[in-house]
């Protein structure tokens, strides 16, 4: 019974709500009251500061939520150990994976499919701070992200390949002939970039300094393909990581220039909270990208 306690306690931790995490959870309101009232009285501690509506956790509390989730992923592990011994590997796999590295995405989850066809996938596009957050929350299994710029913390991390940095422009731009492009003569164009929540943001402004400049762009977004249209329709260049080429190309009338002085790189690579045993599934996926070339596969982009 206290397994379902811990996931009433989860979801009101999750929804902020007691009955938003009521209907998460598919009972009524004072049912889920109720079991959390009764998680109280095993503890011994209070877990809910109540008034008039929920006003969140107590110390003890968040601290017992923090076990709760841990608890419930072992749980779900548990599940899935002896479901694949007799009927083989299945479930769904969480993966967060920062905007620059999506491209190299579909690589790893057809190889994983292919191995395991029980398994199912989401992806979702997060900033890494979003990746540290799910995966703390045991709301991701795995994330792709940065290993060597604001490392996260508490994970370990298995490297794929190295960010490399293009300028997207104009092919009869002022730049567009060249074999390749300092990233000083690169922030005196117009730049639609991504935005300072992005991590690649950071790196690209950090890159920029180090060249002994600072960019000014005209347009910021959070999207990708936004920077990419811009420059297809509009006077813009961006700088973007060369691997988004294994998925979009370079269109007619565009170019993608490689940006030096400094010719720098960044590693992507997957990331997955340092514990054990380690999850199935992550397991799974694990082994399988140890086997594929990722760097190669993506060396048409980045070379």
């Amino acid at each position: 019974m206290i397994v379902r306690q811990l996931e009433y306690l989860a979801a009101l931790g999750r929804e902020g709500h007691f009955g938003r995490a009521a209907a998460a959870c598919h009972v009524t309101q004072p049912t889920l009251s109720a079991g959390i009232r009764r998680l109280e009285d095993v503890l011994g501690v209070p877990i809910v500061r109540r008034a008039h509506r929920y006003e969140g956790l107590t110390p003890e509390g968040e601290r017992v939520l923090e076990w709760a989730l841990r608890v419930l992923a072992d749980v779900d592990g548990l599940y899935g150990e002896v479901g694949a011994m007799r009927h083989g590997l299945s479930g769904r796999l969480r993966i967060g994976a920062v905007p620059t590295s999506l491209s190299s995405v579909p690589l790893l989850t057809t190889a994983l499919v292919a191995r395991h066809p029980g398994v199912r996938v989401t992806v979702r596009s997060l900033n890494s701070m979003q990746i540290e957050r799910g995966l703390q929350s045991f709301e991701l299994d795995v994330g792709l992200t940065y290993l060597d710029s604001e490392p996260l913390s508490g994970v370990r991390g298995l490297p794929l390949y190295r960010e490399r940095y293009v300028l997207l422009t104009r092919a009869d731009g002022p730049l567009g002939d060249r074999d390749t492009v300092r990233w000083r003569e690169a922030a005196e164009l117009p730049l639609v970039l991504l935005t300072e929540d992005m991590q690649n943001r950071r790196i690209v402004n950090g890159i920029f300094r180090e060249a002994g400049t600072e960019p000014r762009p005209t347009v910021e977004t959070n999207s990708i393909s936004t920077q990419y249209g811009h420059v297809r329709d509009g006077a813009w260049s961006a700088v973007m990581a060369a691997a988004w080429l294994h998925l979009l190309a370079v269109p007619a009338g565009m170019a993608a220039i490689p940006l030096v002085e400094p010719a720098t790189t960044r590693s992507i690579g997957l990331v997955w909270l340092d514990r054990e045993p380690e999850p199935l599934l992550t397991r799974a996926l694990l082994d399988v990208v140890r086997d594929l070339d990722v760097e190669a596969a993506l060396e048409p982009a980045t070379a």
